[in-house]
């Protein structure tokens, strides 16, 4: 069953910085720690995986692994964290909402509520100060000023602390929920999880120790790599450089070449038009990976009341763009 969206009617807060919306850091210098080694280790990762393969050594098992891996956990970001949980674009039981929340934690971006209240902070002030991610507040003009907020927008701001969301504001509904609260406080073990059954995989597929080294090298630090910063693109480039189908009151933009390797979420412009919309391609030949992974979700039962923007609705949005 689709619905159509429904936006609610609330006013912008009026300062983003006061303690109310930006989320308290104790321990600010192990935060950056952690965040300096899972963005800094995948490249290593990615350096050894390159000569490993120069060397002739890549297996088939080690391809299956980080697609598999890559599909899982990118689906568990775009789909979970962001479409379901963000922007609460369709509703489903327990079973699938615990299955994608984990999915996301095993992506190693953060716990659910964390990435949950960044990004609907993101929406309330997008691309103005408050932002925890944009690339055109207070990083100064011409091409270094470009340069500076496009490495702000797509890593700079995760060792930053004075915009992240509040997640007693902005993720409240998460935190009211039991289960979920229990899969946050487990993100590492999520985290490491992961890691663990990639290792396990190539150990199963290639029958050695060897070919499960392999396994967490191409599952775990190159996967990291590429739907870490697949998912930072989104903040970066779509807000930097593309295409806009409709009015929107910031930088969004739709990026098409993107499309296939974010499931759908280069749509960025249209998302920003209409944030709930399960749906981010709205046209048939804009590719939307995460929106078949909901319609065939929808087709089992499984999922439900998934929001649906009209072709009335998105002819009038466009037309204000004109």
């Amino acid at each position: 069953m689709l619905r159509e969206e429904v936006r609610p009617a609330e006013p912008a807060p009026v300062d983003p910085t006061t303690p109310d919306f930006v989320q308290p850091v104790d321990r600010e210098w192990l935060d950056r720690l952690a965040t300096g080694t899972v963005t800094v280790v995948p490249f290593f990762a990615l350096a050894y995986a390159a000569w490993h393969s120069w060397q002739g050594l890549l297996r088939w098992s080690d391809i299956v692994i980080f697609v598999a891996a890559y599909v899982l956990t990118g689906l568990g970001v775009t789909v979970g964290f962001h479409r379901l949980f963000t922007h609460r674009s369709f509703k489903s039981g327990k079973a699938v909402r615990a299955t994608l929340a984990i999915l996301g934690s095993a992506a190693i971006e953060g716990p659910v509520t964390a990435w949950v209240a960044d990004h609907r902070k993101h929406h309330d002030f997008s691309d103005q100060v408050g932002d925890p991610h944009s690339p055109h507040v207070e990083h100064g003009h011409g091409f270094s000023g470009a340069l500076r907020g496009l490495f702000h927008a797509h890593v700079g701001w995760l060792f930053i602390h004075s915009h992240r969301g509040a997640k007693e504001r902005y993720a409240r509904d998460l935190r009211a929920e039991p289960m979920m609260m229990t899969i946050d406080r487990l993100f590492l073990v999520w985290a490491l999880g992961g890691l663990a059954l990639c290792f396990l995989a190539g150990w199963a597929l290639g029958g050695s120790v060897h070919a499960g080294l392999t396994g967490l090298l191409w599952g775990g630090g190159v996967r990291m790599l590429v739907v870490h910063h697949v998912t930072y693109s989104i903040n970066s480039i779509c807000h930097f450089m593309g295409r806009r189908g409709f009015e929107t009151p910031d930088e969004s933009r739709n990026v098409w070449w993107l499309a296939p390797f974010t499931f759908g979420e280069s749509w960025h412009n249209n998302h920003h038009a209409f944030p709930t919309s399960a749906f981010h391609g709205m046209k048939r030949w804009q590719l939307d990976p995460s929106a078949m992974v909901i319609r065939g979700l929808a087709k089992l039962g499984l999922v439900w009341d998934v929001v649906e923007i009209t072709p009335e609705r998105q002819a009038q949005k466009a037309a204000a763009l004109a």
